[in-house]
């Protein structure tokens, strides 16, 4: 599911981290790199559980320090 829908994740994490897609990587950190906050990551951690219908577990904000780590925590709380 996640694989399938990388695409609009990312475009997701673009628009709530306001960065153009060009500076995204799947490595990128979204603080030391690209200069969010954690205002922003509760953003896009609330954007995310509403668009693909999940609840995040709290324990799971750690890891969103980068695309990979979104992949991952949306891949667990959507049972892969």
């Amino acid at each position: 599911m996640v694989a399938e829908r990388a695409g609009e994740i990312r475009s997701i994490v673009c628009r709530v981290l306001e960065v153009d897609d060009g500076r995204l990587s799947d490595t990128a950190l979204f603080i030391e790199d690209l200069g969010a906050d954690s205002m922003k990551l509760l953003e896009l951690l609330a954007n995310l559980e509403i668009e693909f219908d999940v609840e995040v577990d709290e324990s799971e904000f750690d890891r969103l320090v980068d695309l990979n780590g979104v992949y991952d925590v949306l891949g667990a709380a959507l049972g892969r």
